[in-house]
């Protein structure tokens, strides 16, 4: 799925297409998608976009009318298109711009989502408050709020394994599967440990390296491992360098053990049995 690199490489294509231009009007082809897409959202038509920014792996559009919030689930993208580009079957909203151009939300999987965030009234009519949503959500992890001291402080006496404590978006938001994975192994920390056992200096070279990666990735556009392509439709290029994220069974690149795939609750991660401890 999009992870925080993707969703950082999608705001920073939109901007120059989106920052400044109206919403001539907007097109729902169907409305069930994670959540249904409430009323409130036709607010926007007319509106003037003010700004794109990103909260984890949320976008925000910011118009003089309200803001729309945008995640792309696990197969979604957002482009800006001719209007002359034919639909295809799983393009489930269009915003028509002033430019020209719109705006295209694909989706095959249907568990993205497009909310009002305003005064929460579309909450009664999705079920899910946006404002929820965005409120329980930790630090950036390329902010100076997600530093090693923090992060050691918050995992004393956790069992929790250290993958799972990493992911959890209340500790730092928006580090998904693949660059949790990555992280560990470029800390040398195996995903299994409980998160409680980590020293302070192991915490520090985690958080070192999360940061490392993840704007690493955002510069290479992201990485393409199923669904995700820019908003030109180029795909991001990040997954060359992965050590660890889909290589079980392959030798590692830095000492030629194998890799392998350690259980984690209903999940399995990737890891060198030399390299991570």
């Amino acid at each position: 799925m999009p992870e925080l690199p993707e969703v950082e490489t999608t705001r920073l294509g939109l901007s120059p297409h989106l920052i400044g231009r109206r919403i001539t009007k907007i097109n729902l082809h169907r409305r069930d998608l994670r959540w249904p897409i409430p009323e409130q959202i036709y607010a926007l038509e007319g509106a003037l976009i003010h700004s794109i920014s990103r909260r984890a792996k949320y976008l925000l559009i910011e118009t003089d009318s309200g803001t729309a919030l945008w995640h792309l689930g696990m197969s979604g993208s957002l482009r800006v298109l001719s209007p002359e580009t034919e639909r295809k079957l799983h393009d489930h909203v269009d915003w028509q711009l002033d430019s020209g151009m719109q705006l295209r939300f694909h989706d095959p999987r249907r568990f993205g989502c497009l909310l009002f965030l305003g005064d929460d009234s579309s909450s009664l009519e999705t079920g899910v408050s946006a404002k929820k949503l965005l409120g329980v959500l930790g630090p950036e992890p390329l902010s100076a709020a997600f530093n090693g001291l923090d992060f050691y402080r918050a995992s004393r006496n956790r069992k929790l394994p250290i993958k799972h404590f990493l992911m959890d978006q209340g500790n730092v938001t928006g580090v998904g599967n693949i660059y949790a994975a990555e992280s560990l192994f470029q800390a040398g920390v195996r995903p299994t440990r409980a998160a409680g056992t980590l020293s302070r200096a192991e915490c520090n070279r985690l958080v070192q390296f999360v940061k490392a990666i993840l704007g690493s990735a955002i510069a290479q556009g992201g990485t393409t491992l199923r669904d995700f392509v820019n908003p030109d439709g180029v795909p991001g290029y990040f997954e060359q360098a992965l050590f660890v994220y889909g290589r079980a069974g392959m030798p590692c690149k830095r000492c030629n053990s194998t890799i392998l795939l350690a259980a984690l609750g209903n999940r399995q991660s990737s890891f060198c049995p030399k390299c991570q401890k």
